[in-house]
């Protein structure tokens, strides 16, 4: 719509989108309102013909088969709000815990560290999808509980998987954000539901999946009603064992130039590995990543999972101090000058 349109102006475009067979998805900014008219069986001919429409500028078409989450519906990017955290601002949120909560004097301990040493939001898993049915598989509404607990203790909001659609209303008692898995990425029952929930979700990539699969299903959650939709990089599948998975940076950096969606980076399970996690957590902050989740446990070769990729105490400390806020600045004004 044009800048001058009028209310009046705007609703009648509304009103036509819907006559023609499309959804219509409304973005008011400071100067200009964008209707976005998402669908794939209405008229596309008389679509365009709105360009005569009194209040509209101009009829652009979107030329990504995603939508909503397209950096042509919304320029400015999205700040989603986690708890009074802000993600996609201009500060680097860290987001660290343990990748099950095993007990609370786990838990505790390290909401308590990571709290002192900067982090901003505490992960922990309550279910814990295992490819072997035999390994732990989380402590469930135990869990969620102690999750809570340790918010509550330390003032970081929570993030934490869902598994299942069952599952959403009671993960979202306790915690302030929702994490779809890599496992998760195309349950579509799953992302119809979280659409409806009010809750931040945390999308993360199927090793599988390639950007354009991993936007589609952020689709479904905006489409749906969703709006508070963060993407997580954690990894593709690939053939090296000496990683778990290949850590795509490019993704990171694509994903951000195609989307208005912030873009956080897992480290933890892009390399498996703790020693490569704080400088490949330095490198997604340095291709534009709006933060980093990790996985942080007392003491690493005692946990029920993920030990080899979790970092101790220590370590963590000294990550926060490698991704310190002057070095985040710095490395926005040299992308921003390299991009420009």
């Amino acid at each position: 719509m044009s800048s001058a349109a009028t209310e009046s102006e705007i609703n009648h475009v509304i009103d036509r989108v819907k006559e023609l067979g499309y959804q219509a998805h409304v973005t008011r900014g400071t100067e200009k309102t964008i209707v976005a008219a998402v669908g794939s069986s209405g008229n596309r001919e008389q679509l365009a013909a709105l360009e005569a429409a009194p209040g509209v500028e101009n009829v652009v078409v979107i030329a990504h088969p995603f939508k909503l989450v397209s950096m042509q519906v919304k320029q400015k990017r999205t700040v989603v709000n986690v708890g009074g955290v802000p993600i996609g601002g201009e500060a680097c949120v860290l987001m660290a815990g343990p990748c099950s909560v095993e007990s609370r004097e786990q838990l505790m301990t390290v909401a308590h560290a990571i709290a002192a040493a900067g982090a901003t939001m505490l992960r922990g898993g309550a279910y814990k999808p295992r490819t072997s049915p035999y390994e732990f598989q989380g402590l469930g509404t135990e869990a969620l509980k102690l999750l809570r607990e340790a918010s509550e203790a330390t003032g970081l909001p929570v993030v934490t998987e869902v598994m299942s659609t069952e599952d959403v209303d009671l993960v979202a008692e306790y915690a302030d954000m929702l994490q779809v898995g890599a496992r998760n990425m195309q349950n579509f029952s799953l992302l119809r539901r979280l659409a409806k929930c009010e809750r931040p979700i945390l999308l993360k990539r199927a090793p599988s999946a390639t950007v354009k699969d991993w936007l589609l299903a952020a689709e479904y959650l905006l489409a749906g009603g969703n709006s508070q939709v963060v993407l997580c990089e954690r990894g593709i599948r690939s053939y090296d064992p000496d990683m778990r998975n290949t850590f795509d940076l490019a993704a990171i950096a694509l994903a951000k130039q195609l989307s208005h969606l912030p873009v956080v980076a897992d480290p933890s399970h892009g390399t498996g590995r703790r020693d490569l996690v704080p400088i490949m957590a330095r490198a997604a902050v340095a291709v534009g990543a709006d933060g980093v989740i990790v996985e942080v446990h007392p003491c690493p070769e005692k946990a029920l999972s993920d030990g080899p990729q979790s970092l101790t105490l220590p370590e963590f400390e000294k990550m926060v101090q490698l991704l310190g806020q002057p070095l985040r600045r710095h490395l926005r004004q040299e992308l921003k000058a390299a991009t420009a």
